[in-house]
């Protein structure tokens, strides 16, 4: 999709702190992120939604998500990592992934996002990245 920010991203016509890439999927971190890691994990292919997604691929998508998840509790030693299907504000299917965020992230939050930090973000994408 041609004004897609993701499939732009995706393209590389748009930089982004990538976490996780593999033929089919893309992970980076939020630049306005709400808690620290705030990943977005995305199809490469644009889908306005999760499930339009393949019946085949969904199952793909969220093994990546959970792949990452995983992986983010190891890397930094926590217990939970919140997730939310996410769509309305980007037209491109989704997931988001928030470590440690228990009582950090409201469902709709309104303030409280901040900019991504480009020296933090590069920190995190070391200790993040796979």
């Amino acid at each position: 999709m041609d004004d897609c920010v993701f499939c732009k991203i995706v393209a590389g016509q748009i930089p982004a702190y990538k976490i996780y890439e593999d033929a089919n999927f893309l992970a980076f971190l939020d630049i306005n992120p709400w808690v620290e890691g705030h990943t977005l994990v995305v199809p490469k292919k644009h889908f306005r939604w999760v499930w339009d997604l393949p019946a085949d691929q969904v199952g793909a998508y969220f093994a990546v998500a959970a792949k990452i998840a995983n992986h983010f509790k190891e890397v930094l030693g926590i217990e939970f990592v919140m997730s939310f299907i996410y769509g309305y504000n980007v037209p491109h299917a989704h997931i988001q992934l928030f470590p440690d965020a228990r009582g950090k992230v409201a469902v709709y939050p309104k303030e409280g996002k901040q900019k991504l930090d480009s020296a933090r973000a590069q920190d995190l994408v070391k200790k993040l990245k796979f």
